[in-house]
């Protein structure tokens, strides 16, 4: 009974055999599709050459460019304070703040004075001393020529027996008190000059005394040398104060200085455009320093600004920081103060400098993200693929790289950063790239 089922069954299988044979030997191969090639979207901008100015930032603190220290000059009680001589206030130039009592110094005058008119009066008398003792001496002297001629005469009758030896002997005696009268006048005409000079020396030190005098009662006053702001008082009135007490501390508000932090790096670029390739030294730094500008702004609200310049470079780097202090000079700190609007530039204000040399060589310019690995710059060939270029990097700033070389301007730089960066893949750029 299985055989004829078996057979029953075998046509069905031999047809559908052989219409899948059928089917197949008709049937066209499959389609071959072919892997298309890679291809990514990303920014692009084209490379420009561009002139920049090197522009570096430091921070520092605020000082006041000169400061001032009252030093009492001269002992003695405070007896006059001026009305605005108080912490935070402005004084002007030349005003008096503080006056000693004079009255000690005042007397040291008078007494000075009288006693050159005493040595002045001395000095006249020596004159009229001079003058008479010289007519004196002339009589004298003529008197004494008469005396001789006398005693010769006597001396010449005596020997003759004419006159007798008294008589001789009177007028030898009243010669020889002439000739003594007249070497007293001379020994005082030779010490007149030896008074003179004493009188003048003693005039020469008195005059020394009222000077001294006068310029110790000049500094019972003091007075401010420049505008400035008070920073403290030291001394009230009626109070006694002592030779090299300090009486008043003061800052000046014509000018103030920063010495703000550049790290060394930063600096030698910005002097490096600012020597213009000529050599810095000593004699020629203040001038190189005239082409940097300067801008300070307040760290606590950017929109205060200040035109400022660099002065000079401290002697020493920070030992902590290891940047070059460099000091900013602010003319006129208080011009256009309107507080709160527009603040003065004040000691201890924090501050942001800005220091711009001048313009660099032209050099190629780009985003600093564009730069990869340090020196590698992605570029758009004319074919529209990926070039992977070495590039060298002469400085950044600001987010910007200038290259030394390796990209030319024109070329198409890729700004954005592709993963991965496979060379010779295909780069669109996105619509509206530069």
């Amino acid at each position: 009974m299985r055989v004829p089922v078996l057979l029953k069954l075998l046509p069905p299988i031999a047809l559908g055999l052989g219409v899948a044979a059928w089917l197949i030997s008709t049937a066209e191969p499959p389609t071959r599709i072919e892997e298309s090639e890679r291809s990514v979207v990303a920014r692009t901008m084209t490379a420009e050459v561009t002139s920049l100015r090197t522009a570096v930032r430091g921070y520092g603190n605020v000082q006041a460019a000169r400061n001032w220290e009252a030093v009492a000059e001269v002992a003695g009680t405070v007896v006059w304070r001026h009305p605005d001589l108080d912490t935070g206030n402005i004084v002007t130039e030349g005003t008096t703040v503080l006056r000693v009592d004079p009255t000690a110094y005042e007397l040291a005058i008078a007494q000075a004075e009288s006693d050159l008119a005493a040595l002045q009066a001395d000095v006249a008398q020596l004159a009229v001393d001079e003058a008479n003792t010289g007519r004196l001496l002339t009589l004298e002297e003529e008197r004494l020529t008469l005396a001789e001629s006398e005693l010769a005469r006597t001396r010449d009758l005596a020997e003759r027996g004419v006159a007798a030896r008294s008589t001789l002997d009177t007028q030898e005696r009243t010669t020889l008190q002439v000739r003594r009268g007249v070497e007293e006048l001379r020994n005082a005409n030779a010490l007149i000059p030896s008074r003179r000079a004493r009188l003048d020396a003693q005039v020469a030190r008195t005059n020394a005394v009222l000077d001294r005098a006068r310029r110790d009662l000049a500094k019972t006053e003091i007075v401010a040398p420049f505008d400035l702001r008070v920073s403290k008082v030291h001394v009230e009135r009626h109070q006694f104060v002592g030779t090299g007490q300090t009486l008043v501390s003061a800052d000046d508000i014509g000018r103030v200085e920063i010495i703000a932090q550049i790290p060394v790096e930063s600096f030698r670029r910005l002097l490096g455009t600012a020597v213009n390739g000529t050599r810095m030294t000593p004699a020629n730094m203040s001038e190189r320093f005239e082409t940097v500008t300067a801008e300070v702004r307040l760290v606590s609200d950017p929109s205060q600004i200040w035109a400022g310049r660099l002065v000079r470079v401290e002697s020493a780097l920070d030992p902590q920081a290891r940047s070059v202090p460099a000091v900013v000079a602010v003319d006129d700190p208080y011009a256009g103060a309107n507080p709160p609007l527009r603040l003065p530039l004040v000691p201890n204000m924090y501050v942001e400098v800005v220091l711009t040399g001048p313009e660099r060589g032209s050099q190629v310019i780009v985003p600093d993200s564009a730069v990869h690995e340090g020196n590698i710059v992605y570029i758009r060939d004319d074919e529209g693929r990926l070039e992977l270029r070495t590039v060298s990097v002469d400085w950044r700033q600001a987010g910007m790289a200038a290259l030394k070389d390796g990209v030319a301007a024109g070329e198409e730089v890729i700004l954005d950063d592709l993963m991965p960066a496979i060379p010779g893949m295909i780069v669109r750029p996105v619509e509206g790239s530069e």
